[in-house]
């Protein structure tokens, strides 16, 4: 997905793999030693058999001694953001770090969590259903004056909701319905509406397309050619219902605060902007995005690091399957809002992409740790 989470990667950190003081390789001796670490420091948390003692605390059963050392690393360099992770990896010696590394990577990994795999398209499609009445099966709206929702780019959406929620846009029929919904809920159906297919428009009653055209020149540069936006933020206009259009557009004259829009509107006519108006509605649209597979589409992308063969050690990269789910989703967080540094790990900005992390940290959780 080229707005989504297009590369989940950790780090990539090669330690070599001739180094026989790696905890992977340590004796009976050694993982015994660092049991005792884990007794004293460790098991309030992850307890003695590495299972997380509450969600959010991460599984370290099974996990690569050497992810596990890079981490206290991270920890003692103030990396990661732990005040007592901090404060015991500052205190344990290379030696302990390695044992307690070693001793973790020793156990039989935690069994896998049950339950569904979170979907934020299925859990769009399931929200849609409330705003059919209006805005038309899918999203293709057949009541003037409604607009189109199939194929809009979707942090537009999120916005506009807000923007009808915290009052920036005129009171709409549907705030109710918005009000009762919750951020994912919200994210996912933006979701499952930039992936449907919007229809194709017949002309308007209205306007001259052809005189509209070069006057959408100035428009091209934010809301794509022919008004196909490759925007997530900014929205399509090609296709969209000719009613809701014109009302959006005087809407910048008056009640949508947008300085941008509203120096580009303020002269123009209204018979300019029904030409215009008539230009956009015309114009064949697309889906925005590619919901029923954004999951595959993005694990395929962070097995390229997490998955392949897990006993392949050498790497500081963490088995991320069977995972605490609550633990990933906060580490994704982390990434994406800058709490954790890596240079592979790609900043998730776009306003869902909270569903998006609660879907890949479901399906994690859910498989084996093998």
């Amino acid at each position: 997905m080229k707005h989504l989470l297009l590369a989940m990667f950790l780090s990539v950190a090669l330690i070599g793999c001739s180094d026989e003081s790696a905890p992977d390789k340590q004796t009976a001796a050694d993982i015994r030693a660092g049991s005792v670490v884990a007794e004293k420091e460790c098991k309030a948390c992850h307890g003695l058999d590495g299972k997380g003692a509450a969600p959010g605390i991460p599984n370290l059963a099974g996990q690569r001694g050497r992810y596990i050392m890079a981490a206290l690393q991270e920890y003692k360099e103030g990396k990661r953001v732990h005040a007592a992770l901090r404060a015991i990896a500052t205190d344990l010696s290379e030696d302990q770090t390695r044992g307690v590394a070693a001793f973790y990577a020793s156990l039989a990994p935690v069994p896998a969590e049950k339950g569904a795999v979170f979907s934020p398209y299925e859990n769009g499609k399931a929200v849609a259903a409330a705003c059919a009445a209006c805005h038309g099966a899918n999203g293709n709206s057949k009541t003037a004056g409604t607009p189109n929702l199939a194929g809009q780019q979707p942090i537009y959406f999120v916005a506009a909701t807000q923007e009808y929620l915290t009052g920036k846009r005129e009171s709409a029929p549907m705030d109710p319905i918005l009000r009762k919904l919750g951020k994912l809920d919200i994210e996912s159906v933006a979701l499952y509406f930039a992936s449907q297919m919007p229809a194709q428009r017949s002309a308007p009653p209205a306007g001259n397309a052809a005189v509209g055209e070069p006057r959408t020149a100035v428009c091209g540069g934010c809301h794509g050619s022919h008004g196909v936006s490759t925007d997530a933020a900014t929205p399509s206009l090609a296709g969209q219902d000719p009613q809701y259009l014109v009302h959006a557009i005087k809407g910048y004259r008056t009640t949508r605060k947008n300085d941008t829009m509203a120096r580009v509107v303020a002269d123009l006519s209204d018979q300019e902007i029904n030409d215009i108006v008539a230009f956009y509605a015309t114009q064949k649209s697309k889906p925005a995005e590619d919901g029923q597979n954004l999951l595959r589409d993005i694990t395929d992308k962070c097995n390229r690091c997490h998955a392949g063969d897990i006993n392949n050690r050498a790497l500081a990269i963490p088995i991320i399957n069977a995972q605490d789910k609550d633990y990933l989703v906060l580490a994704l967080r982390a990434y994406r809002d800058g709490k954790r540094g890596n240079s592979l790990m790609h900043n998730m900005s776009v306003p869902y992409a909270d569903s998006i992390i609660e879907s890949i940290a479901s399906y994690y959780a859910s498989l084996p740790a093998k």
